[in-house]
C-alpha cells in the first residue's frame, strides 16, 4: 500500500461517461417535464405502496445518492458508508429519546454528526486510492460497529434503541402515511443539495479530479481537500437518510452499521447508474420495492435474487438502469439530427 494520492495510471485511465451529460443536454422542457414526473411519482408513492415501504424508498434513495456523489463524480469507491448511515441513526435516536426534540431536529443532529465522524475517517482514507480506499473506508466502519457493539450503556448493545419517537410540535404521526410527507421536504431539500453540489463550480472540480487527478493537481487544485470536502458531504447526505431511516422504524439497531448495509447501497448506484445522481434514486425503488415483495412472497434467499439482478445489470446494463436510458436517449437524438 503506497500513500501517494494517485498512480500514473489512475491519472491516465479515462472515466465512463455520466448519464448526467444527456440529461444536461436535453431541451429545456424536457429537463422540467423529467422533474414534474418525478416530483409527481413522489406524492403518489405512498398511495400505490405500503406506506411503510415508500418512507424506506426515500431514506435509501438519500443514501445512495450520497455514495453516487463520492462515487460517480469523486471516483471514491466507499464501502464504509454504513459508518455515516449508522451514525446518525443512533444520534437522532439518541437525541429523540432523551431531549424529545422535534423529530427534524434529531435528525438534523444525526446528519451533523455523521459529517463530524467523515471529516478523520476521510482525512485519512482521501490520501488512498482504488481498492487501498475502499479497504479503508471499510475497516472504520467495522470499527465503528464495534465500538457500537461494545458501547451497550449508550446503544442497548444487539437490543438495539426501541420506541424512537417521531415528535413534531405535536402531531400525530405514527401512522407511516403521513410520516411520509412530513419527511418528503427533507428529502426532496437532500436531493436539491446533491444535484447544487453536482452542479456548481466544487462539483465541475471534482469531475475533473476523477477524470484525471495528475491534471487537476498541475492546474493548482488541492485535490486532498476538495475529496475530503466531498467525503464530508457525502457523509451528511447519507446521515440525513440514516436518521430519518431511524424514525421512520422507531428503532435502531446494529444492522444499520453493518458492512452488508454499505454493499447494498453501492448495488442501488449500481442498478440505476453510476454518476447519475438521480439513478440512486430509481434504484433504491426498484430494490427496496423488490425485497418486500419477495418477503411478503415467503422467499428467503433474497440475497441470491438480488445478486443476481446486481450481476446481470452489471453484465447487460453496464451504464445502469438510468444511464442506459439516457445513452439511448442520446443516440437517438444524434440519428434525428441527420
Amino acid at each position: 500500500m503506497t500513500s501517494t494520492a494517485d498512480t500514473a495510471t489512475d491519472a491516465g485511465r479515462p472515466a465512463p461517461r455520466s448519464g448526467l451529460v444527456a440529461v444536461t443536454r436535453a431541451p429545456i422542457w424536457l429537463r422540467y417535464a423529467l422533474l414534474a414526473v418525478g416530483l409527481l411519482v413522489a406524492f403518489w408513492l405512498p398511495n400505490g405502496l405500503y406506506p411503510a415501504v415508500a418512507v424506506d424508498i426515500l431514506c435509501w434513495a438519500l443514501f445512495a445518492v450520497a455514495v453516487d456523489l463520492l462515487l460517480g463524480f469523486t471516483g471514491l469507491m466507499s464501502f464504509g458508508h454504513a459508518a455515516f448511515w449508522g451514525a446518525s441513526a443512533y444520534v437522532t435516536g439518541l437525541t429523540a429519546i432523551h431531549l424529545g426534540l422535534p423529530f427534524p431536529a434529531a435528525v438534523l443532529a444525526g446528519a451533523l454528526a455523521a459529517a463530524l465522524l467523515a471529516v478523520p475517517i476521510g482525512y485519512l482514507a482521501v490520501k488512498r486510492t482504488g481498492i487501498y480506499f475502499a479497504m479503508v473506508t471499510l475497516a472504520f466502519a467495522q470499527l465503528v460497529y464495534y465500538v457500537a457493539n461494545e458501547w451497550r450503556s449508550v446503544t442497548r448493545g444487539e437490543n438495539g434503541l426501541q420506541g424512537v419517537p417521531r415528535e413534531l410540535f405535536g402531531l400525530d404521526l405514527t401512522d407511516d402515511y403521513y410520516f411520509y410527507y412530513a419527511i418528503l421536504p427533507i428529502v426532496l431539500l437532500g436531493l436539491a443539495a446533491a444535484w447544487r453540489i453536482v452542479h456548481s463550480p466544487f462539483g465541475r472540480v471534482l469531475v475533473g479530479i476523477r477524470d484525471n487527478p495528475a491534471r487537476a493537481r498541475a492546474l493548482g487544485y488541492p485535490v486532498h481537500r476538495y475529496k475530503l470536502t466531498a467525503f464530508v458531504l457525502s457523509g451528511f447526505i447519507a446521515g440525513l437518510g440514516g436518521g430519518l431511516f431511524a424514525v421512520g422504524h422507531r428503532f435502531v439497531s446494529l444492522d444499520v452499521l453493518h458492512w452488508t448495509t454499505s454493499g447494498k447501497a453501492v448495488i442501488v448506484v449500481v442498478l440505476g447508474g453510476i454518476g447519475t445522481l438521480w439513478g440512486g434514486v430509481l434504484g433504491a425503488g426498484i430494490l427496496v420495492r423488490l425485497e418486500d415483495w419477495l418477503s411478503f412472497s415467503g422467499f428467503e434467499a433474497i440475497g441470491l435474487v438480488t445478486g443476481g439482478i446486481f450481476v446481470l445489470v452489471v453484465l447487460v446494463f453496464r451504464r445502469g438502469i438510468w444511464g442506459s436510458a439516457a445513452a439511448l436517449a442520446t443516440r437517438w437524438a444524434a440519428s434525428r439530427r441527420r
